[in-house]
């Protein structure tokens, strides 16, 4: 582990010194008095030396504990040479096996006891290394060292990941996703541990259990996996009114990303930063996708649960691995301390956000994920966030969920980790040095030398010391807040609108969102098997966001809503503005085509130049082309040249691509128009609103699979007039205008 220049320094110190050490001496010594054994730690930055701002940090202090054996004889972990890994010691070929099998005993042992408890939320994730790199104007908010240096670069460790499966569930489940990010800072590891929804389902941390025992399965049965759409869940947020906002937003096709890049990220809630005079001002953070916003439809995520449960964090990895990083703006909304109550809602109530139309989000910084982990377990499954991890310049609220979160966080690790020693993971450990008194307990690595345990000492030096605050390399310091209230158990009045914000982002949606929101309602509350359940979403939730949308779920269900809202004029609430733009997905569409997979569907007979052009015209945009074949069989273009195949038609299936080709070739698409996979693929593209392109003879596999010929169904002679509209297509992500008339096809 990192030392700092003064741990090999020597300070003996006789009986007889410490016996007169003044520090012990002065029996009237005020508070201010120096310690002369620690003030050298008060002249300069003493043990912060840092890094080369290259963002490799963390990678470099890893490389200590990276392991591997290309070239090495099988060991124990005792470093005795194995010479038989294949039979056990056993009395005779045919006999019992011996005890005394240490090697055995010492591999089976291992094995044993090889996982951890999971998560009890957020238990399904992955993750990846990247850097993090400030703009000029962060270090106007805040004193961190993280944004004080804009030619610095950061390491940063991001784990995105799902709530309420477990490690074994899918990835493209209904879900909110987790989107915590790892700093590792000069001055200590500062976590920003977040989702990608601004709000949460509850106000109070008190709640925080019952909410997650509701959404789980349901214990009877540990039944449903990974999903919302059950008894427990309904019954407990139609109960909870606080719920409805958060409860609507996973209702939205926020609730499946099309791809990790692709996701906005949330702190969720209101923080402080404070600069170097000491001002203190409210923020809330934001990751901005550089590549836009985009999701899945519901029909394709629940296929790819089937066909690629590790769709997202396929994905990220592929990207990654071929050079494509996943990047985000980190931005911040500003709330003067004066301005606090200035809102028809509490900035400190965790189920509310800030709607952008009234304090913009100013950019700060830019993140980059551009390494994959080298070990799933030792990296993404050990790694340990936590919302209290922070440095000088940044602090928390009095948001009652955050204040739980900062027990609560640690108080998991150290279970799940197997107690207090978990900072000494590698991939938990600051890339700063750091020492305390803290000492012994389980799965212990550092080696402490000196004798003294405790501050204040003089027997080492009076190492390691205090460090007071400052506008560099200065000690955490509070804010200070002035405070004065009874202790009560109770919610403040400001916290009591609750229906208010879940109206704002209705009317934030588009057309096309707000059919998607209506059908999932109708659906989650389809499994719910208690009808007084469903019969208090429709009549007592839904009509305070929307009359219209619960009447729309009620049809759908056979239940009547009210023409009224039912709720109290306090819950039901005022909104300073009727929506917002920027809560709706497509208000960040992608502005490139960069990172895209389309399907070139091709067989025997193909030809050839359609192949080729589609490939380079979509490499030129940092896209993919991607051969798909009836099997992984060579393929004979029509020229007599062969052609490798990416994947089969039912190994790499349309949902798990952006667009589909049909290349010219009669041969070709005869033997596609001929395979009821060749007519399913196309049908399904259909389906989910991505572009199709035929080229020359490749219109009849759409005409066998009755593919009607409207807006994002593009026909062409030439290979090369399907450049601009197939790019077009892929730029808007989906062809909306088919939204209506999708069910209608039967794939």
């Amino acid at each position: 582990m990192a030392s700092n220049e003064h741990d090999s320094a020597s300070s003996p110190q006789s009986n007889a010194d410490s016996a007169k050490c003044p520090y012990h001496e002065g029996q009237n010594r005020s508070a201010d008095a120096e310690n002369p054994y620690t003030h050298p730690n008060r002249n300069g930055p003493h043990d912060t030396q840092p890094n080369a701002g290259d963002g490799k940090a963390k990678d470099e202090a890893l490389e200590t504990y990276r392991a591997d054996a290309e070239g090495h004889d099988l060991r124990t972990n005792q470093g005795l040479r194995i010479a038989d890994n294949h039979n056990s010691l056993k009395a005779g070929e045919r006999g019992p096996t011996l005890m005394e099998d240490f090697i055995f005993r010492e591999k089976m042992n291992h094995f044993d006891n090889e996982r951890i408890p999971e998560r009890i939320v957020h238990a399904r994730g992955a993750a990846a290394h990247g850097y993090f790199q400030a703009y000029d104007n962060a270090a106007r908010y805040s004193k961190a060292g993280v944004f004080r240096d804009p030619s610095k670069k950061t390491p940063v460790f991001v784990r995105f990941s799902t709530v309420q499966g477990s490690r074994g569930s899918n990835d493209t489940v209904r879900d909110v996703r987790g989107f915590a990010t790892k700093f590792y800072t000069d001055e200590g590891n500062w976590d920003l541990v977040g989702n990608d929804i601004p709000v949460f389902f509850i106000q109070d941390a008190m709640k925080f259990p019952d909410f997650v025992h509701a959404v789980k399965p349901e214990p009877h049965n540990e039944i449903p996996q990974g999903q919302s759409a059950h008894d427990t869940f309904w019954d407990f947020v139609s109960l909870m009114p606080e719920t409805t906002h958060t409860v609507l937003w996973t209702m939205s096709d926020r609730a499946f990303p099309r791809h990790y890049r692709n996701m906005e990220g949330f702190g969720v809630h209101t923080f402080r930063l404070i600069d170097r005079e000491g001002v203190s001002r409210f923020v809330k953070f934001h990751w901005k996708p550089v590549a836009g916003t985009c999701s899945l439809i519901w029909d394709e995520a629940q296929k790819l649960w089937g066909r690629d449960p590790d769709f997202n964090r396929r994905m990220m990895w592929d990207d990654i691995k071929n050079g494509a990083p996943l990047e985000w703006e980190l931005g911040i909304q500003v709330v003067e301390e004066k301005d606090e109550h200035s809102f028809d809602f509490d900035i400190l109530d965790p189920t509310k956000l800030i709607p952008e139309s009234l304090v913009p989000v100013v950019p700060i910084g830019k993140m980059v994920l551009d390494r994959n982990p080298d070990n799933y377990f030792a990296e993404t499954e050990q790694v340990a966030f936590n919302p209290a991890n922070i440095v000088p310049g940044i602090d928390f609220s009095n948001d009652p969920l955050l204040q739980g979160r900062l027990f609560s966080y640690l108080d998991t690790q150290m279970l799940r980790l197997g107690g207090p020693n978990f900072h000494e993971i590698p991939i938990n450990q600051p890339v700063c040095p750091f020492h305390n008194n803290q000492r012994d307990a389980q799965h212990r690595q550092t080696i402490n030398t000196g004798q003294a345990s405790y501050e204040p000492n003089s027997i080492d030096g009076g190492w390691p010391s205090e460090t007071p605050p400052a506008d560099e390399h200065g000690g955490y310091e509070p804010h200070h807040e002035r405070i004065e209230a009874h202790k009560v158990r109770a919610r403040s009045a400001s916290f009591g609108d609750h229906y208010s914000q879940a109206t704002l982002f209705w009317n934030s949606q588009t057309e096309v969102e707000k059919e998607h929101i209506i059908a999932a309602y109708t659906f989650e509350l389809s499994k719910v098997e208690r009808p007084w359940i469903r019969e208090r979403v429709i009549t007592e939730i839904l009509p305070n966001i929307d009359l219209e949308l619960a009447r729309r779920v009620g049809e759908n269900h056979g239940i009547e809503a009210p023409t009224t809202q039912p709720a109290p004029k306090g819950e039901l609430g005022t909104s300073q503005i009727e929506s917002d733009p920027a809560l709706s997905l497509m208000a960040r569409m992608p502005d490139s085509i960069a990172t895209r997979k389309v399907a070139i569907l091709a067989a025997d007979g193909v030809t050839m130049e359609d192949v080729r052009s589609i490939q380079k015209q979509l490499s030129d945009e940092g896209a993919e082309g991607l051969l798909i074949a009836p099997s992984m069989a060579p393929i004979k273009a029509s020229d007599g040249s062969m052609l490798a195949p990416d994947a089969m038609l039912n190994g790499l299936p349309s949902v798990a691509v952006d667009g589909v080709v049909v290349a010219g070739g009669e041969g070709s698409v005869k033997a596609l128009a001929a395979s009821g996979l060749g007519l399913y693929y196309v049908q399904e593209a259909y389906k989910h609103l991505k572009p199709i392109v035929a080229i020359s003879e490749g219109k009849e596999l759409l005409a066998a699979a009755r593919v009607p010929v409207e807006e994002g169904v593009i026909l062409v002679d030439d290979v090369l007039a399907a450049s601009l509209p197939l790019r077009d297509a892929l730029m808007a992500h989906r062809v909306w205008s088919r939204d209506a008339r999708a069910n209608q096809m039967p794939a």
